[in-house]
């Protein structure tokens, strides 16, 4: 992945006007489509609001409408910074950090994590190849509990392709119907799937899946190609970030939280900075 350091970013967005400059030439690469001209027309830059006049007729083009910017008091440069700081760390940054860093206040802050946060929420298409498939609990303890006390934990499924992109949802149960969906939604059949000896996923091969299972009850972790050491490595890397930077999540806003864990982990290995990645997902607000 391409580094991509704080001195690019000042040098490529100085202020405002770079912001609103390349969130144009991103949204319309084929320039400026005049709704009242009827085709793409030259446009010019207004210098009293964030928006883009015709040449022709005047009318005006506001990049920001529809975005995860829109109806903003919050100057476009610190939204940019927000979303720089974000991706510049590999585990995330709470609101609160981020209310320190770009100076604004807490309750700006998180209205702005949350907003960004809901671009790396991405559906490209399902898993295929060789895909591990596992759960894992989420969740707070309770006093004189010991490691085996779920009730007060969320569950959440996970499934990902080896050397390649992840899949998670925060589920209620991991029953072997809410199981079988979602496997369905976000695997292929024509992959092999890899799976610890779970109950939930005893139907796989019946559905027509190809599938591999390692048996960790028996002290079995590695089996030739047979394990699901990668999405236990991706479990381990969700849970030591919640615990170290955001210490605790809501069940009601864990999804979103999973959603940027696995965009990070989908996107690890892109040739353009993560921070660019994130950026280009300004257009599916």
């Amino acid at each position: 992945m391409q580094k991509y350091t704080v001195r690019d970013f000042e040098k490529d967005f100085p202020d405002d006007a770079a912001c609103l400059d390349w969130l144009r030439d991103y949204l319309y690469p084929d320039g400026i489509f005049c709704k009242v001209c009827g085709e793409v027309t030259k446009h010019h830059r207004v210098k009293s609001r964030p928006s883009y006049s015709c040449d022709r007729c005047g009318h005006h083009e506001h990049p920001m409408a529809g975005t995860i910017f829109q109806d903003t008091r919050t100057p476009l440069r610190i939204w940019f910074h927000a979303v720089f700081l974000m991706a510049s760390t590999r585990c995330g940054i709470s609101a609160k950090q981020l209310e320190r860093e770009i100076g604004v206040t807490y309750k700006t802050a998180w209205r702005m994590f949350n907003r960004i946060r809901s671009l790396l929420n991405e559906d490209d298409g399902q898993l295929g190849g060789t895909v591990e498939i596992d759960h894992t609990y989420i969740g707070g303890r309770r006093r004189g509990m010991g490691r085996g006390y779920i009730d007060n934990k969320a569950a959440v499924f996970g499934a990902v392709e080896r050397k390649g992109r992840v899949k998670t949802a925060h589920v209620d149960t991991i029953r072997s119907k809410v199981n079988t969906r979602l496997i369905r939604r976000h695997v292929m059949p024509s992959a092999l799937v890899y799976t610890d000896e779970g109950r939930e996923f005893a139907q796989l091969g019946q559905r027509g899946y190809q599938h591999r299972r390692i048996f960790h009850d028996s002290k079995v972790y590695v089996r030739g190609d047979i394990h699901t050491n990668t999405i236990e490595g991706f479990w381990s890397l969700v849970k030591r970030g919640i615990s170290g930077v955001y210490h605790a999540v809501s069940q009601k806003h864990l999804q979103s939280y999973l959603n940027e864990y696995a965009f990070r982990y989908s996107h690890r290995s892109d040739e353009q900075s993560m921070f660019q990645t994130m950026l280009r997902q300004v257009a599916k607000a």
